[in-house]
């Protein structure tokens, strides 16, 4: 065997030696690698678990940002009706999780009036879901007075809830400002985005030293002031020109109550959450 064949032989083991040395450091950052993987896909589970609740729940997220829950799906524990000591006996029910209106068929003859959440409110996030039934109609009321002898909408503005399908109102006022998701007959939501009848919207209203924004299904519809000149004009010019709460809303303490409208028409409202601002 000449030399050179004799170092190639002897050369084999160490080369294959070598090889295998290789072939397992791969094998073992290959398993750290996927570990690691495992790892970070873990964390990003549960920080996105940390942000998901189920209906009427609070994330972790949203309890450490403050929120609170005005509604457990369970009881009607903290409402009651407007101008009311107790929650109205007939009218409205618990169904599926949800605080139904139960439809009359009579418009705002509704049978059970509407309801308030029994705390006043100054700024805040306001974020609930609703849907409503084929025709039907309602709405959100916050910074509500309880004025004797009125209705809640002579003194609160108005989120609007609508089938804008089917209802007439959605043809009617200016410019769709009774449209879903507007400031009920003053202004109109851009983009007008609600879901059809029978499927969830996700709301949120901000109110904040008069401030006041409408998001609807993720997006910003409405944008206003409070108690500027530009608001007095423009109550000036509409059918709310003659109520002096609605002016004023908020009262001199700028504080109001939650109500949910009881149109005479089916309709559900969810996970409903209050941060304070």
């Amino acid at each position: 065997m000449s030399l050179t064949a004799n170092m190639k032989v002897r050369s084999l083991p160490v080369l294959m030696l070598s090889l295998g040395f290789l072939m397992g450091s791969c094998g073992e950052n290959k398993r750290e690698t996927e570990n690691e993987d495992t790892q970070t896909t873990q964390e990003a589970a549960a920080a996105e678990a940390s942000t998901e609740a189920g209906p009427n729940e609070l994330s972790e997220k949203e309890k450490e940002e403050g929120w609170e829950l005005l509604f457990d799906g369970e009881t009607t524990e903290g409402w009651r009706g407007y101008l009311k000591d107790e929650f109205p006996s007939q009218g409205w029910t618990i169904e599926d999780g949800a605080l139904k209106v139960i439809g009359s068929g009579a418009g705002e003859a509704g049978g059970g009036g509407d309801i308030i959440y029994d705390e006043k409110f100054k700024d805040f996030e306001l974020s609930l879901e609703w849907k409503v039934s084929e025709g039907g109609n309602s709405g959100i009321f916050y910074l509500a007075q309880e004025v004797e002898g009125e209705p809640i909408f002579t003194s609160a503005p108005e989120m609007q809830i609508l089938d804008n399908e089917r209802h007439p109102d959605a043809r009617l006022g200016k410019d769709g400002n009774r449209m879903a998701g507007s400031l009920y007959d003053l202004i109109p939501a851009n983009p007008q985005n609600s879901k059809p009848a029978g499927e969830w919207n996700k709301v949120n209203i901000i109110v904040y030293r008069g401030t006041v924004v409408h998001f609807q299904n993720g997006e910003q519809v409405v944008e206003y002031h409070l108690w500027t000149d530009d608001w007095k004009e423009m109550v000036a010019d509409s059918k709310f020109k003659d109520w002096e709460n609605f002016i004023n809303a908020g009262g001199e303490d700028r504080t109001g109550y939650i109500g949910l409208q009881d149109h005479g028409d089916d309709v559900w409202f969810r996970n409903i959450k209050i941060k304070r601002m």
